[in-house]
């Protein structure tokens, strides 16, 4: 007789259970609700909320900001991560550990940090960064840069030198190395860290709200909820939500999208070697 063997964890039925319940608890009731609660609202409320000038403005802000934070996080987060793999230096350990800051620092205490030393820098230079859109940029940089970091490291740790001592033995200079050796490799989790400091700053709201303000203009999506539940009124209430459904749905095709994109570089990149 055949011996089974042992699992470590439960069947497939039951932790397939535990994890729809999980899931359905902390995701998928939370968001029914909200969809739910935005069906009591005629097309025509819905269409007048989702074109008010405010509205149309936060959501230009918020996607323009974080898309462009995101690519400037994965920009200097690829340097960052390599400085960090590939070279030993004096206090590089203290360097490490300040990648990590913006997770452990509350958000207000970024919002009042950041507000405070680019106040000054502003005074310095003669140019205003504090409650205009450039602040905006300035935290969701902030608070995105961990994620592509932490992501690369493991990626450009696995990168084997060999192979670049390989590409330079056979006459490919820095460039060429880079290009076709070093960062097709890198590529996927560069990617990866990208899409997560995208959905970190579509999300973010307690460092925004000290350097940008809440005038109309500069707000972001989760302040102009906000702004429309301190009306204290049902249609108030109804607005905040028809904003924050439109904000889940339009972040949720935003990230499948760049997931599929990801997929497909990595079977393009599978396919090539």
């Amino acid at each position: 007789m055949r011996r089974r063997k042992k699992k470590v964890l439960p069947g497939f039925r039951l932790t397939m259970g535990l994890t729809l319940v999980y899931l359905s608890l902390l995701v998928l009731i939370p968001f029914a609700g909200l969809i739910l609660k935005v069906g009591g609202m005629t097309w025509e409320q819905y269409w007048q909320t989702m074109t008010t000038a405010s509205v149309v403005a936060s959501f230009e802000l918020t996607f323009g900001a974080s898309f462009l934070a995101a690519l400037i996080n994965a920009f200097f987060g690829f340097i960052v991560a390599w400085v960090l793999v590939r070279y030993k230096f004096p206090l590089r350990k203290i360097a490490d550990a300040m990648v990590d800051l913006p997770f452990a620092m509350p958000t207000a205490v970024s919002g009042i940090a950041l507000t405070t030393l680019y106040q000054k820098i502003g005074d310095a230079i003669g140019h205003q960064i504090i409650f205009t859109r450039l602040g905006v940029l300035v935290a969701l940089t902030f608070i995105g840069l961990p994620f592509v970091v932490r992501t690369l490291q493991p990626a450009i740790e696995d990168v084997e030198k060999e192979l670049e001592e390989v590409a330079a033995s056979l006459g490919a200079n820095r460039w060429q190395t880079f290009w076709r050796v070093i960062f097709p490799s890198v590529r996927p989790a560069l990617v990866t860290g990208f899409a997560m400091a995208f959905a970190r700053a579509l999300g973010e709201y307690g460092s925004v709200i000290f350097i940008a303000g809440s005038m109309p203009g500069r707000r972001i999506v989760s302040l102009e909820i906000v702004e429309r539940l301190n009306e204290n009124s049902h249609e108030g209430d109804l607005r905040a939500v028809a904003v924050a459904v439109t904000m889940l749905v339009a972040s949720f095709v935003l990230l499948f999208l760049i997931n599929l994109w990801q997929t497909w570089m990595n079977r393009r990149f599978v396919d090539t070697n």
